[in-house]
């Protein structure tokens, strides 16, 4: 309880500061090769729920542009999905960014990802207990699947991780990620560039 309480957020602090640090000629790298792909625009800005729903704009890095059809439709996510794009969401470099959400306090490194705002009402109260910590870059349910699973598989993990913070699991959640990111495993549900719409129980 102490950890979750006080510890977690010098914890997050701390790494999200060095990590920032540490990826800073790779941000500026990304930055500068998303400006040229999306017309100037490196990063995506989206209201998300954080704990007790409160909203946020979420920070990352701009992986689609804007075209849209003759009916002026935005395309498909994997018709606007540029080249560095894939390349960014693949290594999952398009999170970096995030880091900046963790040193304001809107996120932790781990957590719950942040979902659409949409979504909020869609809850059942099991589900809906995500929300009693902060949403995180990476958590429980990216290491266990991550897009490659169904919602309830996903829902199921965020509340069991509520349940269960601790510095142990936090740091084990870290090494996992890391082993993810290398064997790009569970980046895409079958079929999709992202996972399908969560639709309500």
């Amino acid at each position: 309880m102490m950890y979750k309480v006080i510890f977690k957020r010098i914890f997050d602090f701390s790494l999200s500061l060095i990590g920032l640090l540490l990826l800073s000629p790779i941000f500026l790298l990304v930055t500068a090769g998303l400006l040229f792909a999306n017309q100037g625009k490196p990063f995506f800005f989206q209201k998300r729920p954080g704990k007790q729903g409160r909203i946020f704009s979420i920070i990352k890095f701009k992986t689609m542009n804007d075209k849209k059809d003759k009916n002026g439709h935005l395309l498909s996510d994997s018709e606007r999905l540029t080249t560095i794009g894939s390349f960014v969401r693949k290594t999952s470099l398009d999170e970096i960014p995030q880091l900046i959400n963790v040193l304001k306090g809107d996120m932790s490194l781990i957590g719950p990802r942040p979902l659409l705002v949409q979504y909020l009402p869609l809850y059942d109260s099991h589900q809906a207990r995500r929300h009693e910590v902060k949403p995180g870059i990476t958590g429980w349910a990216q290491v266990n699947g991550r897009n490659a699973i169904s919602w309830k598989e996903k829902f199921n993990l965020d509340v069991w991780y509520v349940d269960h913070i601790s510095l142990g699991l936090d740091l084990k959640i870290i090494f996992l990620t890391v082993k993810k990111v290398f064997i790009r495993e569970g980046i895409s549900a079958d079929g999709h560039v992202t996972i399908e719409p969560f639709k309500g129980n």
